[in-house]
Formats: structure tokens, sequence, C-alpha cells
């Protein structure tokens, strides 16, 4: 079983540069992670190794079975319903492993968004496809279900492809990574632990070896500047301009040293010069190095001067079917911050739209980013954004660069990445001068290195957060209070508030 792409060039209409420029790599059986910001073409690489997308030129060698799971869990799998029903063993262990229940297809409306990426891989694994490519697995999904998934890919005999930010989930499935950094697309073995720990050492070896070739094109332009200034010099003393007329003698030196070459040396030795600062420059042109981003974007007044940002009496929600998540009296301070935790199904989304309904703070002053943000809600936000006034939407876009991606690709775009929305809602909340920021599963969609840029962002925050996730690392660095729900055997939820993530 072999997967292979040979110098395969992709550019998507309307683009003026490819995407991809003959890249050339080979998945071995097993699992690899692709890593890499949003919007640098990591599905776009998934959907060609499928087939979904064909390349401009190259060839493509791949087995007779595919299967790309996307980002998104709009619409229920085709064949779910048949898996649901399948009497077959594999279906049953699936079933069984990954903790599906037969009215799944029924109410598919109703299902969590980790219970719907769950019924997606499971179907994909029953179909036992060659090539299984993964956009984002573990999206929504709580620890418990994290676990039973990861053991269930671990079982995966094929050629798997796996784009995700999840790190313990790279490290422990893949045996190497493809850093997608365009123009450039790098295989390094090892998980992402070990792969992107070469990386660093290789972009903190390039940056040693920019600085040192910067600081000798310094030295040349600084000896360059000197040797001018000689030329110049010189060529005002072999002037006969300034002579007396009647100084024949002085006039004869001028002409003896013009014979014998001796008055152009100065000019000569600047123009060598000049070429080996030319070269220099063109050796630190060559280098390629990662931008490192400035995370400190709060504006003036992103603080309330209130003493609670809200407050809710003792309550209970309905959740359906005679359950309720019952909650003690909930407050919130402008310099809280909160983690909500629990499992899938819990309650934590709809807790979050209880709150919502009950938070009264001025207009533009509460950011709201959902789990999901739909292609037509995506849409509405790309041309809201693009009917910005030239400077609110510089504003936008400044904030956008410093979470990892590029304004140029999103500028006048009617359509962009769940990745790339998630950064322009939180971009436009920001540019209003928030005082409460609520967040459901943040990380969703991000890339690592957006992450990294989230989390120094967040931390950095003046106003209040109140964090909904599963990523417990990124929780333990920004809140100080949990917020959590825990269902009983009856399927009610009780909501518990502590000090601290762990």
């Amino acid at each position: 079983m072999l997967l292979s792409l040979n110098k395969v060039s992709f550019t998507y209409d309307g683009a003026i540069d490819p995407l991809f420029d003959e890249i050339s790599l080979s998945f071995p059986t097993g699992w690899t992670g692709i890593v890499g910001a949003n919007g640098a073409g990591k599905t776009t690489l998934l959907r060609l190794t499928c087939g979904e997308l064909q390349a401009n030129t190259g060839w493509i060698h791949r087995p007779e079975t595919a299967i790309y799971c996307s980002q998104r869990t709009d619409e229920a799998p085709c064949e779910l319903q048949e898996f649901l029903q399948s009497l077959d063993p594999d279906a049953c262990e699936i079933r069984g492993r990954m903790e599906i229940e037969a009215d799944w297809y029924a109410r598919w409306n109703t299902l969590s968004h980790g219970e719907r990426k769950r019924a997606q891989i499971a179907v994909a694994l029953w179909r036992d496809p060659d090539i299984l490519a993964l956009d984002e697995p573990t999206n929504h999904i709580d620890a418990d279900a994290r676990n039973l998934l990861i053991n269930a890919l671990g079982k995966f005999r094929g050629i798997g492809l796996l784009v995700s930010h999840d790190r313990e989930l790279l490290d422990r499935l893949c045996s190497q990574c493809i850093f997608v950094e365009p123009p450039n697309v790098i295989m390094r073995p090892g998980n992402y632990t070990q792969s992107s720990q070469q990386a660093e050492m290789e972009d903190m070896y390039a940056r040693d070896k920019y600085e040192q070739a910067k600081a000798a094109a310094e030295k040349l332009k600084k000896e360059y500047t000197r040797r001018r200034e000689e030329a110049s010099h010189a060529d005002n003393k072999r002037s006969k301009r300034h002579l007396n007329p009647r100084d024949h003698d002085a006039a004869g030196k001028i002409d003896a040293a013009r014979v014998s070459g001796a008055d152009g040396k100065a000019g000569r030795l600047a123009n060598q010069m000049a070429g080996r600062v030319q070269r220099a420059q063109s050796v630190l042109d060559d280098f390629d190095i990662k931008r490192r981003y400035e995370t400190h974007f709060w504006l003036p007044g992103s603080k309330s001067t209130r003493d609670l940002l809200f407050t809710l009496p003792a309550g209970r929600i309905e959740l359906g079917e005679g359950k309720y998540l019952s909650f003690p009296e909930l407050s919130m301070t402008p310099q809280d911050r909160i983690g909500i935790t629990g499992p899938n199904g819990s309650g934590k989304s709809t807790l979050i739209r209880h709150l919502l309904n009950h938070i009264s703070l001025p207009e533009g002053k509460l950011i709201y980013l959902p789990q999901e943000i739909d292609m037509a809600q995506s849409r509405q936000i790309m041309e809201e954004v693009n009917s910005l006034p030239r400077e609110r939407l510089g504003r936008v876009m400044t904030i956008v660069s410093c979470l990892g991606s590029r304004p140029a690709r999103l500028i006048g775009s009617t359509e962009s990445s769940p990745g790339e929305i998630r950064k322009i809602l939180l971009a436009l909340g920001v540019s209003n001068a928030p005082h409460l920021i609520i967040m459901d599963e943040p990380t969703n969609h991000l890339d690592l290195p957006a992450i990294k840029c989230l989390e120094n962002a967040l931390a950095d925050c003046p106003c209040g957060l109140l964090l909904v996730s599963h990523d417990f690392q990124f929780l333990s660095r920004l809140t100080s209070i949990r917020w959590q729900l825990s269902p009983d055997k009856a399927g009610n939820v009780r909501l518990h508030i502590a000090d601290g993530i762990s």
C-alpha cells in the first residue's frame, strides 16, 4: 500500500500564487500528522490525497479507497443508518468501542457536536478504507470520548492522515509529521513533540545564522560608506576647479596621478565593496525566518467599572427528556476568569445560552464565540468585515495577524476556514474594547501556532473571561475558577464551583 505525491502543484481558481508548488511526499502505513497555520493548506492537502481535489500538475499515486472526514458535522454521514443497523462483527465492535447509540441517526439534530464527530469517524472506520484522512477529529470531544477515539484510531491499519491541534493525539498516534509552511511542505520524523522540537532547533539555527549574516552585512555597509567618502574626497582633490590657474605645479601633480591610475584607486575600492554589499544582502534575502507574533492588542476601556458583570439566582435549566441542570447562584466580577468543564452532553453550551439571555452589558461589550459557525453565518461575518470603514478594518486585520493569519488572504474573501472565522469574530469584538469574552470550545479549528497566540493574548486580557473547553492545558493557564458540570446516574446535571482547574 503506497500513497505518494510527485511534484504536485495546486492553485485555487482566482488565486495568483500556487498554494503548493511541485511538492513531493511519501506516506507510510500508520498515522502522519499534518500541522500548520490556519489557511496554510492542510485541508487542501487532505482533499488532494483523497482525490476530492485534482492537482494542476504532478502525480498522486494512491490505493483504491480513501475517505476524507471534514471538520464540519452539519450533516449525518450517508452510511450512518446502515452502520447503526448492521449486525456484522466489525460494526458491533466499533459501536461498542466508541459508545455509539442506536438512535443517533434519528436524533442527529439533537446530538452534541462531540457525539456527531464520534459517529462520523466510527462510520469511516467501519468502511475500512486504505486511506483515512481526518480533519480535526477531537473538536468538541470530551476527555473520556477522546480516549475512546484515540484507542479506536490506534487500531487502524491503513494509511492515516491527521490534521489536528490536539498535541496529545498527535503524540500518541503519529510517527512522522508534515509541517505546512507555504511555500514549503516539510516532513519531519517523530510525533508532534519530537518533530516540533526539531523544527524549533532548525528555526533557532536559522535565526542565529541570519543574525550573523545581518551583522556581516552591516559591517560591509559601514565600510562601503567609508570608502565612498574616501572616493568622494579623492575626486575633490584631483579636480582642477579649485586650483589657481597659475599654479602649474599642482596641476602637473594631478595630471601625473591620472596617468598612473592612482587617482581612481579609492573609487575602484568603493565599487568592489558595493558588489560585496549586494551579495551580502542577497544572502539575507534568502533566509526564511518565521514571524513571531505580538499579542498585546487590547484597547483602553477593555475592563468594566461595574462591581459585577452579571449575577444569576440559583435555579435549573431543562435539558429535555425530563432531565435538568441545576446550579447555585452564579456571579462574575470584571476580573474573574472562569473555566466551564464537563462531559459531552452535560449541558455546557445550554448553560452558556441561558447566561447570555440574562447578561446585560452595553452594546459591543460582550464577545461570544459559539462552538460552531455555519457556512451562512461565516459568509455574513465576512460581508460585515469587507464593509467596515478602512480604519476599523485595519484594526481588525492587525488583530487577526497577531493571531497568526495572513490578512491579505482574507480581505475581499467571502469564505474562510473555520479557524480563520473564529479569529475574525474575536478580532471584531476586541476592536470594541469588550468587558466580557465568552468562548465555547475556543481552540476548536485553530492550528497549534494559533492556539499558542490565543493563549498569550488571553493571558494578557484585561476583561472578564468565561471559557468552555476540554483542553485542560489551555484552561489551567487562563482560568482560576472552575464551574464543573457533573451528571448523576439519572442523567441530571449539577454545577459545582471550585477554585482552579485540574
